[in-house]
């Protein structure tokens, strides 16, 4: 079918995660006419089947509407939890002892299974065990025989079966990939998708893992939710290809003041890198049963926009809430909305980081002067893997960014882009011919009229991967 004209006036894109609530071709097209640019599939949740169905539904809804759109497939990765209790649930008592061991007997008040010996084998006198989601706080004061620790209880509460553990004290040695995501991702990668979320990251080896597993299939999204990540921040941020500020778990293992510096700071870090960068979790969370966001939240998207987050998230809000559509249709509106604000223009200007000491970075910074010195209406893009795109939209542009490209899997991994709006076309052989198809791209998508100019960039000769080094001006006829 014939694509539609459908161009975001916006910068900052949007990921909405589906589940039982938009998992069916009616709502995947509703979200994405709405705003969504990138569709998340949690595999914390739900079987291949039901992964696969709504995989087949996004490419249905791209087909129809013939424009890329981008899958994350999102691995559960090493989910720590204590075991059962013989009721279901108990309620532990401030300064009381509690024990965690490996006997699978259920527990009681006084006891429960720990099935992770190695976090009893990491865990010394001092460290502390958050449980369900930090509710609770247990601090261990004896490690017996390296088979059960002995806790005391620091902010009790009401406790049940397999609630989830958290040990932001010290590093433990599980890999980022358990057997259960290695099966997911043989299942998925041969599917087709563009960005694999990797959970639980702690060191770079965690990703370089992730990476071998991938063979260029898709691109490895690391989720920033451990303290042991952000320790290793640098390392970690030179092996991925983009980046989740996962404020969930991020917002257990931290404390609470600190989320917001560390949300800043991963930004800031992969902005220098011009990696793109996602700031996730409870962005419009009373979306999940009101149809309006409290202010909160809307000013919480729009600092995640001002930071210069490349892409926001929604989670339960279009997996599992009663306003789907609602939710991205406000996120689309409260994004739109920022980046007309003068201020938000002078932040990310300031905040632009030096051009890289390359050729490459040289021109696309160049790239980006010449349009705001002519009042270009777009920059286009040549790029066969994305990599000149990611290089100007790194500079941050007044423009927008039309990211052309000869390949499906090229224009689909440029969805969470900031700025690009990302377009199939034939091969190009020579630079009159870029600029053309450049001009032409322009007229037709609605970025330009007749009689302005456009800049183009590109890598000569046509077709090498990872050479950004023309420039050139073309007027739209």
């Amino acid at each position: 079918m014939a694509r539609i004209a459908l161009r975001r006036h916006r910068r900052t894109k949007i990921i909405a995660t589906l589940g039982p609530a938009s998992a069916n071709p009616e709502m995947i097209e509703k979200l994405f006419r709405s705003g969504a640019d990138v569709f998340r599939l949690n595999f914390s949740h739900g079987s291949h089947e039901v992964h696969a169905a709504t995989l087949a539904a996004i490419r249905a809804v791209e087909a129809k509407l013939g424009r890329p759109v981008g899958v994350l497939a999102d691995v559960q990765g090493p989910k720590l939890r204590v075991g059962k209790f013989g009721g279901g649930r108990v309620t532990l008592t401030n300064g009381s002892s509690f024990t965690l061991d490996l006997n699978p007997t259920p527990g009681d008040a006084r006891r429960v299974q720990l099935p992770h010996p190695e976090i009893i084998n990491a865990a010394r006198i001092g460290t502390t065990l958050l449980l369900d989601d930090g509710k609770l706080r247990l601090r261990v004061t004896r490690v017996r025989e390296n088979d059960h620790l002995e806790t005391e209880v620091i902010n009790g509460g009401a406790l049940s079966d397999r609630k989830g553990v958290n040990v932001p004290d010290v590093p433990l040695p599980i890999p980022a990939l358990t057997e259960k995501d290695r099966a997911d991702l043989d299942f998925i990668l041969p599917l087709g998708i563009e960005y694999i979320g990797l959970s639980f990251v702690q060191r770079a080896e965690d990703v370089a893992e992730a990476q071998a597993i991938a063979a260029g299939r898709a691109l490895i999204m690391v989720k920033m939710e451990k303290p042991q990540a952000v320790e290793n921040m640098d390392a970690i941020l030179a092996l991925a290809d983009c980046v989740m500020v996962a404020r969930g778990d991020l917002g257990v293992e931290l404390p609470t003041e600190e989320v917001p510096l560390v949300q800043k700071r991963i930004v800031r870090a992969a902005r220098a890198l011009g990696k793109p960068v996602v700031v996730a979790t409870q962005m419009l969370e009373s979306m999940i049963t009101a149809p309006t966001p409290t202010r909160a939240e809307a000013s919480d998207v729009a600092t995640a926009v001002f930071d210069g987050a490349d892409c926001v998230m929604l989670s339960a809000e279009t997996a599992a809430g009663q306003f789907p559509q609602e939710s991205v249709e406000m996120m689309n509106r409260i994004v739109a909305r920022v980046e007309q604000d003068s201020g938000w223009r002078s932040l990310t200007d300031a905040a632009r980081p030096l051009p890289e000491r390359n050729s490459a970075s040289a021109i696309a910074a160049a790239a980006r002067q010449v349009a705001h010195t002519i009042g270009a209406q777009a920059i286009v893009t040549f790029s066969q893997t994305g990599s000149t795109t990611l290089r100007v939209a790194r500079e941050r542009p007044d423009c927008p960014i039309l990211g052309l490209t000869m390949t499906q899997a090229a224009a689909r991994r440029m969805a969470c882009v900031w700025g690009v709006h990302p377009l199939v076309v034939e091969e190009i052989h020579s630079m009159t011919e870029m600029a053309k198809r450049a001009t032409r791209a322009a007229l037709a998508e609605g970025f330009a009229k007749l009689g302005d100019e456009v800049v183009v960039t590109a890598g000569l000769p046509f077709g090498t991967p990872g050479t950004t080094n023309a420039l050139r001006v073309a007027a739209v006829r």
